[in-house]
């Protein structure tokens, strides 16, 4: 039902049903086909936990439910990001935002039913994360395990060893067709030990599994048994060892192997930080810091006690009473005897090797608290990122298919695959960086978030303002204008020309404006150092130069129309005048204020406004230099028109 205000205007606008219902068919598709494609991705990681166990289609439909769960809340930046691009690709391509734009509607208010619905989406998105992602997270963990601990399904193929019976390896060179006999069998077993191995020889066997599902039955035919008997308790050598040799008729062993597939409990998985909701993070993390710190309390009892103080005991007398006063140690080591110097050397061996595995363990202990803690901080930072990068993508793919209006698969799934994967890096080394602790826990996981929110910001502004955010010329130019370098001219020379230049005015026009350029570089006084105020503190434009060169382009845009070579060459050399930069370093007044009080930032841009000031004088001088040539090439043109 479409509500109304006092004054009859529909809340809900036509144009906000066409463009809602435009995007959310394309992104109900995108969704799952992003979901299928995590799916994909997640499966092959554990296709050998999959592949040859046996598993029943009730498993394997909780194990992808229980990953489709926990995949949806990556799935959804990706499909926000491709349907925003071919929706608002479509509607440019079509014109039909061009059209909406022409009605005096601005694309913020066309995005704004889309926006609204990319905010629920948001706030599901955390919401999701934070009650439904845990439990499905730990299912998936508690029977992915499960999974990994079910015995395969006994297929031994011919020709190789077959090792997926715990203990046993295989090896059939033929297999029955119908009764699935087993032909020319070598096993060799290690259910004892690698020291009691035996190696067993079969013309031919059975393999069956028994009722229970628990063992193996394994029926041998007309073989021989070869294993090493232990030399318990001799001192003989391991050449001398006997190996007992048995040969048999029929002989059956029992082998346990369970077929069975037993989930485990799901409480084993409990501490993992992605299976927490953020209250129980919080909870893991306070329970983590007391644990950090009654660790640290206790190693630093540890290191206090006296094993760490103890002082070198001497049994001489004259030795004590040398130790009581200020001596060397060397000198008070050489005063003892050699037995009492090697009994020093082993006990402070012994102790420096007890310290050092002290150490070393409760380092570990110390390093497996923090990286548990640093986990549990990146999980709960991260379900406030991953949910903003959906509104962090719609900003970025909404307007980016306003500027660009392509539509369909082409240009949207490469440019939003690119964006994406340029996303998952950030993101993925940033996480990598908080879980080992090399950065804060915080900044690791908002990095994404904050090299997308710009990005966002800026395409949205442009597409607004319908910039040109891919005009390659314009960034060039403002780089070329912050690095101070030179614009040259590229002038060519014409297929088709109406009028030819006036060369006599043309060049006593050139003259007069050489001589004006020749009066004003005196005048101005370019080589000396600027007036720190006037740069700073007065907003004064300097007109004789932009008056000069307006005259200059004029007169270069006349003679553009001749004929001769040699003429655009020089009007190629002549410099393109900056007519702004050795007067101020900014345009906006209040900028250059603040520069001109701070001074060490002031002084920068100071002198580099010296620079420009003697790169006007150059230029200046050639300006000179190619006129008197133009002029000189003007007069031998005009002397041989006349011949």
């Amino acid at each position: 039902m479409i509500r109304t205000n006092n004054n009859g205007m529909k809340f809900i606008k036509k144009i906000d049903i066409f463009v809602f219902k435009a995007y959310s068919l394309l992104f109900v598709g995108t969704f799952f086909i992003c979901l299928f494609i995590f799916m994909m991705q997640f499966m092959w990681r554990f296709v050998d936990d999959l592949i040859g166990k046996g598993l029943t289609m009730d498993v394997l439909a909780h194990f992808f439910y229980y990953a489709g769960l926990t995949l949806i809340p990556m799935s959804l930046p990706l499909a926000i990001l491709l349907a925003s691009l071919i929706t608002f690709g479509n509607l440019g391509e079509r014109f039909e935002l061009l059209s909406m734009k022409a009605a005096g509607i601005p694309l913020i208010r066309v995005l704004r039913p889309v926006m609204l619905f990319n905010l629920l989406l948001c706030a599901g998105s955390f919401y999701f994360q934070n009650i439904t992602s845990p439990k499905a997270q730990k299912n998936l963990v508690t029977l992915v395990y499960s999974m990994k601990q079910k015995s395969p399904e006994l297929e031994i193929p011919e020709g190789i060893f077959y090792s997926e019976i715990p203990g046993y390896n295989i090896f059939v060179e033929k297999k029955g067709k119908d009764n699935g006999r087993l032909y020319g069998v070598m096993i060799y077993s290690t259910t004892d030990g690698y020291e009691d191995a035996q190696i067993v020889l079969a013309d031919s066997a059975d393999l069956k599994t028994t009722e229970d599902e628990k063992h193996l039955m394994l029926t041998m035919y007309a073989g021989e048994r070869f294993r090493n008997m232990q030399a318990q308790g001799s001192m003989m050598s391991r050449a001398n060892v006997p190996y007992m040799r048995e040969t048999f008729i029929k002989e059956t062993d029992i082998i346990t192997f369970d077929n069975d597939f037993n989930l485990m409990d799901a409480n084993m998985f409990s501490g993992n930080a992605q299976t927490k909701n953020m209250r129980e993070i919080r909870a893991g993390i306070d329970s983590l810091a007391h644990t950090s710190d009654s660790t640290g309390h206790a190693l630093f009892a540890y290191m206090s006690t006296s094993a760490y103080r103890d002082k070198v005991n001497i049994s001489s007398q004259d030795s004590v009473q040398v130790a009581r006063q200020k001596v060397n140690f060397d000198t008070l080591f050489n005063a003892l005897s050699a037995s009492q110097r090697q009994e020093i050397m082993r006990n402070a061996m012994q102790k420096c090797t007890v310290a050092s595995n002290e150490y070393e363990f409760r380092s570990l202990i110390s390093k497996d608290i923090d990286h548990s803690m640093y986990t549990h901080w990146v999980e709960w930072h991260k379900k406030f990122t991953l949910s903003l990068a959906c509104l962090f993508f719609f900003f970025i793919g909404a307007p980016l298919g306003a500027i660009i209006r392509k539509g369909g698969l082409g240009v949207p799934v490469v440019t939003s695959v690119a964006i994406f994967i340029f996303y998952y890096i950030i993101n993925v080394s940033g996480e990598k960086m908080a879980k080992t602790g090399e950065w804060a826990p915080w900044f690791g996981e908002w990095l994404s978030s904050m090299v997308l929110c710009p990005i966002g910001i800026f395409l949205t502004y442009k597409a607004n303002k319908d910039s040109a955010v891919f005009n390659i010329e314009a960034y060039i130019n403002i780089i070329r204008s912050i690095l101070g370098l030179r614009i040259s001219r590229h002038i060519s020379r014409k297929e088709v020309i109406i009028h030819d230049p006036d060369y006599p005015t043309v060049k006593e026009a050139l003259i007069r404006l050489s001589h004006d350029w020749q009066e004003y570089a005196q005048q101005a006084r370019l080589r000396l150092p600027p007036n720190y105020i006037n740069i700073f503190f007065r907003n004064i434009d300097d007109q004789t130069v932009i008056s000069l060169s307006n005259r200059m382009e004029s007169l270069i845009e006349i003679l553009s129309n001749s004929k001769d070579a040699v003429l655009l060459d020089a009007l190629n050399s002549m410099p393109i005048v900056s007519v702004h930069a050795h007067t101020r370093p900014f345009h906006n007044y209040r900028w250059k204020m603040v520069l001109g009080i701070v001074f060490p930032i002031g002084t920068f841009f100071y002198f580099r406004i010296w620079m420009y000031r003697l790169r006007l004088y150059k230029d200046i001088q050639q300006i000179q230099k190619y006129s008197a040539f133009i002029a000189e090439r003007i007069d031998k043109k005009l002397i041989t028109e006349q011949l």
